[in-house]
Protein backbone atom coordinates (compact mmCIF):
# COMPACT_ATOMS: atom_id res chain seq x y z
CA UNK A 1 0.00 0.00 0.00
CA UNK A 2 1.32 3.44 -0.92
CA UNK A 3 2.15 5.74 1.97
CA UNK A 4 0.60 9.14 2.54
CA UNK A 5 2.82 11.94 1.26
CA UNK A 6 0.41 14.56 2.65
CA UNK A 7 -1.42 14.28 5.97
CA UNK A 8 -3.48 17.22 7.19
CA UNK A 9 -5.29 16.86 10.50
CA UNK A 10 -7.76 19.41 11.93
CA UNK A 11 -6.13 22.33 10.13
CA UNK A 12 -7.36 25.73 11.28
CA UNK A 13 -6.37 29.08 9.81
CA UNK A 14 -7.78 32.31 11.24
CA UNK A 15 -6.97 35.77 9.92
CA UNK A 16 -7.53 38.94 11.91
CA UNK A 17 -8.52 41.80 9.62
CA UNK A 18 -9.03 44.84 11.82
CA UNK A 19 -11.76 43.88 14.25
CA UNK A 20 -13.03 41.10 12.00
CA UNK A 21 -11.93 37.49 12.44
CA UNK A 22 -11.95 35.41 9.25
CA UNK A 23 -11.98 31.64 9.64
CA UNK A 24 -10.47 30.45 6.35
CA UNK A 25 -9.95 26.83 7.43
CA UNK A 26 -12.13 25.23 10.10
CA UNK A 27 -10.63 21.91 11.15
CA UNK A 28 -9.89 20.56 7.67
CA UNK A 29 -8.48 17.04 7.38
CA UNK A 30 -7.32 15.21 4.26
CA UNK A 31 -4.54 12.97 2.96
CA UNK A 32 -2.84 12.32 -0.37
CA UNK A 33 -0.99 9.13 -1.22
CA UNK A 34 2.35 9.06 -2.99
CA UNK A 35 1.84 9.10 -6.75
CA UNK A 36 -1.81 10.14 -6.53
CA UNK A 37 -3.43 12.76 -8.78
CA UNK A 38 -6.18 14.74 -7.07
CA UNK A 39 -8.26 17.80 -7.86
CA UNK A 40 -9.31 20.35 -5.26
CA UNK A 41 -12.51 22.21 -6.08
CA UNK A 42 -14.77 24.67 -4.30
CA UNK A 43 -16.45 28.05 -4.72
CA UNK A 44 -14.64 31.36 -4.16
CA UNK A 45 -14.08 31.88 -0.44
CA UNK A 46 -14.24 28.17 0.34
CA UNK A 47 -10.64 28.02 1.60
CA UNK A 48 -8.93 26.51 -1.46
CA UNK A 49 -6.24 29.19 -1.73
CA UNK A 50 -5.55 29.08 2.00
CA UNK A 51 -5.24 25.30 1.86
CA UNK A 52 -2.82 25.55 -1.06
CA UNK A 53 -0.71 28.05 0.88
CA UNK A 54 -0.56 25.58 3.78
CA UNK A 55 0.26 22.59 1.56
CA UNK A 56 2.94 24.61 -0.22
CA UNK A 57 4.53 25.74 3.06
CA UNK A 58 3.88 29.36 2.11
CA UNK A 59 2.02 29.98 5.39
CA UNK A 60 1.53 28.33 8.77
CA UNK A 61 -1.80 27.21 10.23
CA UNK A 62 -3.26 28.69 13.39
CA UNK A 63 -3.58 25.14 14.72
CA UNK A 64 -3.63 21.57 13.48
CA UNK A 65 -1.04 19.21 12.04
CA UNK A 66 0.55 19.03 8.60
CA UNK A 67 2.96 16.20 7.78
CA UNK A 68 4.64 16.43 4.37
CA UNK A 69 6.57 13.39 3.20
CA UNK A 70 7.22 12.38 6.80
CA UNK A 71 8.20 15.86 8.03
CA UNK A 72 6.01 17.62 10.62
CA UNK A 73 5.99 21.11 9.15
CA UNK A 74 3.05 22.87 10.82
CA UNK A 75 5.14 24.58 13.51
CA UNK A 76 8.34 25.30 11.55
CA UNK A 77 9.83 28.78 11.45
CA UNK A 78 10.18 30.78 8.23
CA UNK A 79 13.67 29.52 7.36
CA UNK A 80 12.69 25.91 7.94
CA UNK A 81 9.54 26.35 5.85
CA UNK A 82 11.57 27.88 3.03
CA UNK A 83 13.94 24.90 3.04
CA UNK A 84 11.10 22.35 3.03
CA UNK A 85 9.26 24.31 0.34
CA UNK A 86 12.33 24.24 -1.91
CA UNK A 87 13.04 20.53 -1.38
CA UNK A 88 9.57 19.05 -1.19
CA UNK A 89 7.19 21.23 -3.24
CA UNK A 90 7.03 22.09 -6.92
CA UNK A 91 4.70 24.91 -7.98
CA UNK A 92 2.83 25.44 -11.25
CA UNK A 93 0.86 28.69 -11.45
CA UNK A 94 -1.88 29.88 -13.78
CA UNK A 95 0.25 32.90 -14.75
CA UNK A 96 3.46 30.81 -15.16
CA UNK A 97 5.56 33.13 -12.89
CA UNK A 98 8.65 32.97 -15.09
CA UNK A 99 11.50 35.48 -15.00
CA UNK A 100 10.90 37.56 -18.10
CA UNK A 101 14.55 38.36 -18.82
CA UNK A 102 15.80 34.81 -18.32
CA UNK A 103 15.92 31.94 -20.80
CA UNK A 104 13.95 28.73 -20.37
CA UNK A 105 17.08 26.98 -19.08
CA UNK A 106 17.78 29.72 -16.53
CA UNK A 107 14.18 29.65 -15.30
CA UNK A 108 14.28 25.89 -14.78
CA UNK A 109 17.62 26.06 -12.98
CA UNK A 110 16.40 28.68 -10.50
CA UNK A 111 15.12 26.36 -7.69
CA UNK A 112 18.43 24.49 -7.66
CA UNK A 113 20.28 27.71 -6.80
CA UNK A 114 18.35 28.03 -3.55
CA UNK A 115 18.61 24.44 -2.42
CA UNK A 116 20.78 23.77 0.60
CA UNK A 117 23.15 20.80 0.57
CA UNK A 118 22.78 20.68 -3.19
CA UNK A 119 23.15 17.06 -4.26
CA UNK A 120 22.44 17.68 -7.94
CA UNK A 121 24.68 16.93 -10.83
CA UNK A 122 25.21 19.65 -13.40
CA UNK A 123 22.22 22.03 -13.02
CA UNK A 124 22.27 23.12 -16.65
CA UNK A 125 22.29 19.54 -17.90
CA UNK A 126 19.39 18.66 -15.60
CA UNK A 127 17.42 21.68 -16.80
CA UNK A 128 18.02 20.80 -20.45
CA UNK A 129 17.00 17.19 -19.85
CA UNK A 130 13.71 18.29 -18.29
CA UNK A 131 13.01 20.84 -21.02
CA UNK A 132 13.54 18.09 -23.59
CA UNK A 133 11.13 15.87 -21.65
CA UNK A 134 8.41 18.54 -21.80
CA UNK A 135 8.96 19.05 -25.55
CA UNK A 136 10.99 22.26 -25.52
CA UNK A 137 14.33 21.05 -26.86
CA UNK A 138 14.16 23.79 -29.51
CA UNK A 139 13.19 26.58 -27.08
CA UNK A 140 15.85 26.23 -24.37
CA UNK A 141 17.48 29.61 -25.00
CA UNK A 142 14.24 31.48 -25.63
CA UNK A 143 12.81 33.97 -23.15
CA UNK A 144 9.13 33.88 -22.06
CA UNK A 145 8.17 36.72 -24.45
CA UNK A 146 9.36 34.51 -27.32
CA UNK A 147 7.12 31.60 -26.33
CA UNK A 148 3.41 30.82 -26.41
CA UNK A 149 1.39 30.39 -23.23
CA UNK A 150 1.50 26.62 -23.56
CA UNK A 151 5.27 26.67 -23.99
CA UNK A 152 5.69 28.93 -20.96
CA UNK A 153 3.62 26.52 -18.88
CA UNK A 154 5.86 23.66 -20.03
CA UNK A 155 8.85 25.64 -18.74
CA UNK A 156 7.00 26.04 -15.43
CA UNK A 157 6.38 22.28 -15.29
CA UNK A 158 10.07 21.55 -15.89
CA UNK A 159 10.97 24.04 -13.16
CA UNK A 160 8.52 22.37 -10.75
CA UNK A 161 10.20 18.99 -11.35
CA UNK A 162 13.81 20.10 -11.06
CA UNK A 163 14.31 19.37 -7.34
CA UNK A 164 12.40 16.06 -7.54
CA UNK A 165 9.77 17.26 -5.03
CA UNK A 166 7.41 15.11 -2.98
CA UNK A 167 4.37 16.95 -4.38
CA UNK A 168 3.53 19.31 -7.21
CA UNK A 169 0.87 21.94 -6.54
CA UNK A 170 -0.78 23.16 -9.73
CA UNK A 171 -3.03 26.20 -9.26
CA UNK A 172 -5.38 26.45 -12.27
CA UNK A 173 -2.56 25.25 -14.56
CA UNK A 174 -4.71 25.52 -17.71
CA UNK A 175 -6.60 28.68 -16.73
CA UNK A 176 -4.78 31.01 -19.15
CA UNK A 177 -4.65 28.54 -22.04
CA UNK A 178 -6.98 27.72 -24.92
CA UNK A 179 -8.69 24.33 -24.79
CA UNK A 180 -6.16 22.59 -27.06
CA UNK A 181 -3.12 23.86 -25.14
CA UNK A 182 -4.86 23.13 -21.85
CA UNK A 183 -5.47 19.52 -22.81
CA UNK A 184 -1.84 19.18 -23.95
CA UNK A 185 -0.66 20.44 -20.55
CA UNK A 186 -2.94 18.02 -18.72
CA UNK A 187 -1.75 15.15 -20.91
CA UNK A 188 1.82 16.13 -20.09
CA UNK A 189 1.15 16.26 -16.34
CA UNK A 190 -0.68 12.93 -16.33
CA UNK A 191 2.10 11.40 -18.42
CA UNK A 192 4.69 12.57 -15.89
CA UNK A 193 2.57 11.01 -13.16
CA UNK A 194 2.60 7.68 -14.99
CA UNK A 195 6.30 7.77 -15.89
CA UNK A 196 7.84 9.32 -12.79
CA UNK A 197 5.24 8.71 -10.09
CA UNK A 198 4.80 12.47 -9.59
CA UNK A 199 2.19 13.34 -6.94
CA UNK A 200 -0.13 16.04 -8.35
CA UNK A 201 -2.53 18.27 -6.42
CA UNK A 202 -4.48 20.41 -8.87
CA UNK A 203 -6.74 23.30 -7.90
CA UNK A 204 -9.31 23.89 -10.61
CA UNK A 205 -12.75 25.33 -11.29
CA UNK A 206 -13.09 23.21 -14.42
CA UNK A 207 -14.98 19.93 -13.95
CA UNK A 208 -13.42 18.62 -17.18
CA UNK A 209 -9.97 18.96 -15.62
CA UNK A 210 -11.14 17.38 -12.36
CA UNK A 211 -12.59 14.45 -14.31
CA UNK A 212 -9.07 13.60 -15.54
CA UNK A 213 -7.77 13.11 -11.99
CA UNK A 214 -8.11 10.06 -9.74
CA UNK A 215 -10.04 11.82 -6.98
CA UNK A 216 -11.76 15.16 -6.36
CA UNK A 217 -11.76 16.82 -2.94
CA UNK A 218 -14.47 19.46 -2.61
CA UNK A 219 -13.91 22.27 -0.11
CA UNK A 220 -16.71 24.34 1.39
CA UNK A 221 -16.52 26.84 4.25
CA UNK A 222 -13.01 25.79 5.22
CA UNK A 223 -13.77 22.06 5.48
CA UNK A 224 -13.78 19.04 3.19
CA UNK A 225 -17.35 18.79 1.99
CA UNK A 226 -16.95 15.47 0.18
CA UNK A 227 -14.58 13.38 -1.92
Amino acid sequence: MKKNVVEVIDLVKTYQIGEIQVNALRGLSMSVKKGEVIAIMGPSGSGKSTLMNMLGCLDRPTSGTYILNGEDVHAMNDDQLADVRNRQVGFIFQSYNLLSRSTAVANVMLPMRYRRNNGHGNPEEIAKELLTRVGLENRMNHKPVEMSGGQQQRVAIARALVNDPAIILADEPTGNLDSTSGREIMDLLLGLNQERGVTLIIVTHDPKIAALTQRTVRILDGRVENE
